[in-house]
C-alpha cells in the first residue's frame, strides 16, 4: 500500500515520497523498511533517531527532525494508526454457519440466521442465539440465555441461566457470566448461610469483555453492563453492580456489590472498588488506588483511599520529605535539649550568685 493511500485513507498530510510501498504496521521500536509506525505520546520520540521504520503518523504538530524519514501529519496519529492496523492485520476466516454435530441444545433454543454453533458448545433450554451470533467451542449456556445479533462468545465461555447479552458484543475465553453473587449472612453459631441470589446479569450492545473477566447474578434483579463498556481481562464485578455507558476498566480492578459506576469512567488497573456506593460521569481512577467513598465530582483520582488527583500528589510529595524532615526534627530536639541544659545551668548560677 503506497504511503499517498494509507495519507488519505487517514486524512493526513505528507512530508515525504508519497509513493514509498508500506508492507506493514510495526511498533517504532521494532519497525524495518517498508513498515510504518506511529507516535502519539512524546516518550516515544526518543525512538525517532533510532527507528528503522520507512514512514511515521504524527500529530500536526510534531517537529520532524529526520529528513529521511517520512511523516503522515493528522490530528489523532493514534487513531490513524487504529485504522492502518486494520487494514494490515491479518483477518481470521468466518466462522461456519449452523449448528456443529456435537453442540447440544436443549429444549426450545432458537437459533437465528447465520448463527455459528461451535463444536461441543451446550446450550440450556428455551435460549435465544439472535442472527449471525458466533459460539465458539466448549462454551456452556445455562438456561433462558439470549445471544443478540452479532456478537460473538469465545471457546470456554459459561453463561448462567438467563443472562442477556446484547448486539456486536464480545466475550473472550475463560470469562463466567452469572455464577452466583457472593451473599452470607451470619448465624447467631457462626455460621455463615447463603442468601439465594436470584437476578440475572444483563450485558448490553456494543459491549466487549477479556479473558477470565468474572461478573455475578443480581441478588434481585440485575447486574448490567450498559452499552459500549470495555472490560479487560481479571476483572471482577459483584452482584447488582452498574457500569455506566462507554466505561473501561483496565485489569485485577475489583468491583464490590450494589455498586454504580457512572458514564464514560476510566478505571485503571488494580483499583479496588467498595460496595453500595457511585461515581458521577467523566470520573479517571488511576493504578492502585481504592475507592471507599462515593465519588461526587468528575476528575481524576488517585490514593488509597482516592483523593483528587493534585492533592493525592501534594501529599505523595511530602511523604516522600518524611524521612529528611524526621532527621532534621532529631536534630532540632538535640539542640533544644543543649539549650535547655545551658539554660538550667545558668539559672542555677544565677541563683547561687543571688544567694551570696
Amino acid at each position: 500500500m503506497l504511503v499517498q493511500e494509507i495519507a488519505e485513507l487517514v486524512g493526513g498530510q505528507i512530508l515525504g515520497d508519497g509513493e514509498r510501498d508500506i508492507t506493514n504496521v510495526r511498533k517504532i521500536e521494532e519497525a524495518g523498511p517498508g513498515d510504518i509506525s506511529f507516535i502519539a505520546n512524546l516518550k516515544y520520540a526518543k525512538f525517532l533517531d533510532t527507528t528503522h521504520a520507512s514512514a511515521l503518523l504524527v500529530g500536526n504538530d510534531f517537529a520532524t527532525t529526520r529528513q529521511d524519514m517520512i511523516y503522515i501529519r493528522t490530528a489523532d496519529p493514534y487513531a490513524a494508526f487504529l485504522t492502518v492496523l486494520k487494514i494490515f492485520a491479518p483477518q481470521d476466516e468466518p466462522p461456519v454457519p449452523g449448528v456443529h454435530p456435537t453442540a447440544v441444545l436443549g429444549d426450545g433454543v432458537t437459533v437465528g440466521e447465520g448463527a455459528s454453533i461451535g463444536p461441543y458448545v451446550v446450550i440450556g433450554g428455551g435460549c435465544t442465539i439472535c442472527d449471525r451470533a458466533v459460539i465458539y467451542p466448549h462454551t456452556v449456556l445455562g438456561s433462558s440465555v439470549m445471544i443478540g445479533e452479532d456478537t460473538i462468545i469465545h471457546a470456554n465461555v459459561t453463561l448462567y441461566r438467563g443472562t442477556r447479552v446484547g448486539n456486536r458484543s464480545i466475550i473472550s475465553s475463560g470469562t463466567v457470566i452469572g455464577a452466583d453473587g457472593f451473599g452470607f449472612a451470619p448465624q447467631p453459631d457462626g455460621s455463615w448461610e447463603k442468601i439465594p441470589q436470584t437476578g440475572i446479569v444483563v450485558i448490553e450492545d456494543d459491549v466487549e469483555i477479556g479473558a477470565n473477566v468474572t461478573i455475578d447474578r443480581a441478588t434481585l434483579g440485575e447486574t448490567r453492563i450498559c452499552r459500549g463498556v470495555k472490560l479487560d481481562n481479571l476483572i471482577h464485578i459483584a452482584h447488582n453492580v452498574v457500569i455506566g455507558p462507554n466505561t473501561v476498566i483496565a485489569a485485577q480492578a475489583g468491583i464490590s456489590g450494589s455498586t454504580h459506576i457512572g458514564e464514560g469512567n476510566m478505571i485503571a488497573g488494580q483499583v479496588g472498588i467498595v460496595g453500595h456506593i457511585e461515581t458521577v460521569p467523566n470520573v479517571i481512577v488511576e493504578a492502585g488506588s481504592g475507592v471507599s467513598k462515593s465519588i461526587r465530582k468528575a476528575g481524576r483520582y488517585f490514593g488509597h483511599p482516592v483523593k483528587e488527583h493534585a492533592q493525592a500528589l501534594r501529599q505523595e510529595g511530602a511523604l516522600r520529605q518524611l524521612p529528611d524532615l524526621l532527621a532534621e526534627i532529631r536534630e532540632m530536639r538535640n539542640r533544644i535539649a543543649v539549650l535547655e541544659t545551658a539554660l538550667s545551668i545558668t539559672e542555677t548560677e544565677s541563683g547561687e550568685s543571688e544567694s551570696r
